[in-house]
């Protein structure tokens, strides 16, 4: 048409143009003074937030308030569980000596006309029927009508758990003629290494008492006693499931120690009739808590 601007030299603009954007808020519908619309200057920010900005603030700090509460719970409970396996740890240590240990001699005279593999299997069925009997008992405690708490139940049975296993690894020492040298106190920390470590006595390393206190030892042990905790915790389920649980684990767990145990001890195993004529065996002066005693010779647990 004459008098038109031609195509290709018409100017483009860009959707973002300064021009382009005046034009569409300022138009007779839309623009400033257009029915229904106040005219607001255009450097004036909005005075009311809009309904995402009035929630967002609320529901960010109610999120750190619960991330705190977790963080918070976490915190306590690792502290609670830690302070229960120190507490565990001492008490495992305290009463190793105190575990009565039967000698050879007494053990001959009791299971008359048994070998040494034998006498070795009585004395592993014997200790995993006990573990059983404690570990079935604390699943019952579970279903009281006000159940002990949690952290006492574990720690009891992995108290009394310890103590059966304790005099279960010195008799199978005694059994392979395998007893290690010195005194009450040093041969009891000997055995509590060995179940510590899962394995026999090594006779050309005594454990010294400072040794077997020290902190490796000490470190060895408390993750054992872990170990044995969470495993344990199915115990706790209600309804006698808990009972069912901890009697089949604690005789699994007792079997599977007892063996590795045996084995090590059985490839250094000294025949009896070349034994050496050892003196009996001193028994603990010191009587171990009932609840211990009770474990050891296969009593359930007493819930007063």
């Amino acid at each position: 048409m004459a008098g038109s601007t031609p195509f290709r030299k018409r100017r483009f603009r860009k959707s973002g143009d300064p021009a382009e954007t005046q034009a569409a808020t300022t138009g007779p519908e839309t623009g400033p003074g257009a029915p229904g619309v106040p005219a607001v200057p255009s450097d004036t920010a909005p005075a009311v937030p809009s309904a995402t900005e009035v929630g967002e603030g609320p529901r960010q700090r109610s999120g750190t308030r619960r991330l705190q509460a977790v963080k918070n719970g976490v915190r306590k409970g690792g502290d609670g569980a830690r302070a229960a396996v120190l507490y565990v740890t001492d008490l495992i240590i305290e009463n190793a000596p105190r575990v009565p240990v039967r000698d050879l001699a007494t053990l001959r005279a009791q299971f008359p006309g048994l070998g040494p593999d034998q006498l070795a299997d009585k004395l592993i069925a014997g200790a995993a029927h006990a573990t059983s009997t404690v570990g079935a008992g604390i699943g019952a405690a579970a279903m009281l009508p006000v159940p002990p708490a949690m952290p006492a139940e574990l720690a009891a049975e992995v108290t009394g758990v310890a103590a059966i296993e304790l005099k279960l690894v010195a008799e199978l020492h005694e059994v392979y003629g395998l007893r290690p040298p010195g005194g009450l106190k040093a041969r009891s920390l000997a055995y509590l290494t060995a179940w510590t470590e899962e394995r026999g006595v090594d006779l050309t390393k005594p454990t010294t008492l400072n040794a077997a206190l020290g902190g490796q030892m000490k470190r060895e042990l408390r993750q054992q006693i872990t170990k044995r905790m969470f495993r344990n915790l199915p115990n706790l389920m209600p309804f006698m499931v808990g009972a069912a649980v901890g009697a089949v684990m604690n005789r699994r767990d007792t079997r599977k120690l007892a063996e590795k145990v045996r084995g090590d001890l059985r490839s250094r195993a000294v025949p009896w009739d070349a034994l050496k004529a050892l003196p009996p065996l001193e028994q603990p002066s010191k009587p171990l808590p009932e609840a211990v005693q009770d474990a050891i010779e296969g009593r359930p647990p007493r819930h007063d």
